[in-house]
């Protein structure tokens, strides 16, 4: 197995009158809500806990997008990566630039080569059409973003590999002179990942080009039907998935004991699920944003995430977060590998409102109690 650690970047100090409300944390609550002197501060830490899943002996660590939201402070992952690659020597994961949201995609593709170079071939270039709410956010239309995302796709990767230049004139995207310096220094471009929280498509799509498929917040019967309909896309294309092939990212919490861990992880959880998460539906999934064929997978997926108010100890039963003492975490993890076949991790030890103490301890337990037995 292979191990990364990933970074939302939460605002933890929403109040009790907004998680009370029943109020959106995306696109509508106001920015007044933002101090930005205490988010110097929170940059700082959550910085530092990414460059301490590096020292700790992680394979990588993970930033990602997200837009006008509490949940995640980072509009712009490749410059949390640049900060980070002189601060830590494994794998950067992009996870990942929204391309559908962007009106240059070429720019992403100038981005992640330069990271690439910079680094000295230590990214991972993840694509995502970015979540619903975001389309209010950029006032894009949702029934095109599918279509958007596979021409950008299809962009970055041929300016990455085919030398220039060249024309593009796509539906979406049109370019006399396609001749991005500098080029990626992985060939024949950085490893592509697919994060995900389900869609058919997208399935379909990552195992037809051999990628990454990462799942997202999941339950863990979901998590059962989704690798299985990906390993039967992958053999549908002519080849069995690599392990390392099929990712789950998960938010994980240890403590000495089962009970403890709990206790403790239950407030936090509750943030992330019921605050930083809550969302209409609507505002999710706005008209056009999901296919007739994907609706009902994705929606069972997610089983009322972001819409109703969901019961903490119930999300960790069903493995949305698993949260206990090292061996009891390790034990479900290699169950869940075996039965599986997963061999990348993407675990999430700082989500909501977990304070630098708790991730502190969960990196410690993790790294030196969990992670050796599944190496």
């Amino acid at each position: 197995m292979r191990f990364y650690g990933f970074h939302l970047m939460p605002w933890p100090y929403l109040d009790e009158a907004h998680r009370d409300s029943g109020a959106a944390s995306w696109v509508t609550l106001s920015n007044k809500e933002y101090d930005p002197v205490r988010g110097r501060e929170l940059y700082e830490r959550y910085l530092s806990e990414l460059v301490a899943y590096d020292q700790a002996g992680f394979d990588g660590v993970c930033v990602n997008e997200h837009h006008q939201t509490a949940y995640g402070l980072m509009p712009a992952p490749n410059l949390v990566a640049a900060t980070l690659i002189g601060r830590t020597r494994g794998t950067i994961a992009l996870l990942g630039n929204a391309i559908a949201l962007r009106d240059h995609p070429l720019r992403v593709a100038e981005e992640v080569a330069m990271l690439d170079v910079l680094s000295n071939g230590r990214i991972v270039s993840g694509f995502v059409r970015g979540i619903g709410s975001e389309y209010h956010t950029f006032a894009l239309d949702p029934a095109s973003s599918r279509d958007r995302f596979h021409e950008a796709h299809d962009l970055i990767v041929r300016a990455w590999t085919e030398p220039g230049p060249f024309e593009w004139y796509g539906e979406h995207y049109k370019l006399r002179y396609v001749n991005p310096w500098p080029r990626p220094i992985q060939q024949p471009h950085p490893p592509i990942w697919s994060p995900s929280q389900g869609s058919g498509e997208t399935i379909e799509w990552a195992a037809e080009r051999r990628y990454t498929y990462l799942q997202t917040f999941t339950d863990l019967e979901s998590l059962r039907r989704i690798f299985a309909s990906f390993k039967e896309a992958t053999e549908r294309h002519g080849y069995a998935a690599d392990p390392e092939q099929l990712g789950w990212s998960v938010p994980i919490y240890l403590a000495e004991t089962d009970e403890a861990a709990r206790a403790g992880a239950r407030p936090h959880v509750d943030y992330l699920f019921n605050t930083l998460l809550r969302m209409p539906p609507d505002m999710l999934f706005p008209a056009g944003y999901l296919t007739e064929a994907s609706a009902a997978r994705v929606r069972s997926s997610r089983r009322g995430l972001g819409s109703g108010r969901l019961d903490p100890d119930d999300l960790m039963e069903r493995g949305y977060v698993l949260a206990g003492s090292p061996a009891s975490v390790g034990e479900a993890l290699a169950r869940l590998r075996d039965e599986l076949g997963f061999g990348t991790l993407v675990g999430v030890l700082q989500f909501g409102s977990v304070s630098h103490g708790e991730f502190e301890r969960t990196l410690s337990l993790f790294t030196e109690q969990v992670m050796p037995g599944l190496r």
